[in-house]
Parts: structure tokens; C-alpha cells; sequence
């Protein structure tokens, strides 16, 4: 097996530097240091919507296909309604997609049970986000605030230590 076989790199050739390493340099430049940092790939922050107390209206196969979407990446319980009637209240851990709604699956941890449940897209009358989002109001941001306000007040022993989930 060759070097190159195994993954050695040959870091004299051109394409084994780094887009943001220049490969020559201007006056004033230094070596291995971008001229812009603005040009440096930056990758954007995940939004998260309000969805507590959200009731998605399900419509369409495409509405109800958005909505599990959301669901999947909410931070709370989600009660679902079958279309039998029966109200099955939960946090959604897993959600498999197929081509039609009989075959895509949800799954979900039932908030008074240790057993996982699926249930087809198929069986989904309605969707209710009705637990609390855990997160909500959790970010790095909302959390500096809180620190500087207890620190301006002069409160005594901060530490930089999560507050606890409740």
C-alpha cells in the first residue's frame, strides 16, 4: 500500500492547502493569516420557531409532512391525535419518511411510558405541540444576559455553570 493509499497527504502540492490559506501573499500579508475574514466560510445558527401551544392545521399529505417535520425537532411533548380518536401524548424521538403516509412511520416516548410507540403518518387525524420547550429561552445569548444582569446588581458567587432544566 502506498502513502497516498493509506491517506498521507502530500502537503507540498497546491491542492492540499486550505481555501482560506493564501498561496501567495500581498504586501503586508502574512503567511498562513486570510486577508478577509469576512471570506472565511461561516455557517449559519439553527432558528427555532415558537411552536409551543402550536396546533398545525393538516390539510394536506404536504402539511402533515412539514408539521412531523417540526415536531421531530421540537424540544417538548407533542400530543397526537389518531383518527380513531384515541390522544397519544409524547416526545417524538424518531420519524422515518417514505413515499406514502401509510409506509412513514413517527415514533415516539409516551409521556406516562418507557415503551416506544409508531404510528403511520396514515393513523394522524392531528398533531398538538402541548408540552413545554425545554429550551425555549435557553440560548447562549439569553443566558450571557441573564449573567451580566445578576453581575452589574453585584450578586455574589456566579459561576458559569447551566442553570438546571427544572
Amino acid at each position: 500500500m502506498t502513502g497516498k493509499e493509506a491517506g498521507h497527504i502530500d502537503h507540498s502540492s497546491p491542492e492540499s492547502k486550505p481555501p482560506h490559506v493564501p498561496t501567495s501573499r500581498k504586501d503586508g500579508e502574512k503567511w498562513g493569516v486570510p486577508g478577509n475574514p469576512d471570506a472565511l466560510e461561516v455557517a449559519p445558527g439553527t432558528a427555532h420557531e415558537q411552536l409551543e401551544g402550536w396546533i398545525p392545521q393538516l390539510a394536506s399529505e404536504e402539511e402533515l409532512r412539514q408539521a412531523l417535520e417540526k415536531a421531530f425537532d421540537y424540544r417538548g411533548d407533542i400530543t397526537i391525535t389518531r383518527k380513531d380518536g384515541s390522544k397519544i401524548e409524547g416526545y417524538i424521538f424518531d420519524r422515518r419518511p417514505a413515499a406514502n403516509l401509510k409506509d412513514s412511520v413517527v415514533r415516539l416516548y409516551p409521556k406516562n411510558s418507557t415503551e416506544k410507540i409508531a404510528i403511520s403518518y396514515a393513523d394522524i387525524a392531528a398533531l398538538a405541540f402541548t408540552g413545554r420547550d425545554t429550551a425555549a429561552g435557553k440560548s447562549w445569548e439569553a443566558w450571557m444576559k441573564k449573567y451580566a444582569a445578576k453581575k452589574a446588581a453585584g450578586e455574589k458567587g456566579l459561576s458559569l455553570h447551566p442553570e438546571p432544566l427544572d
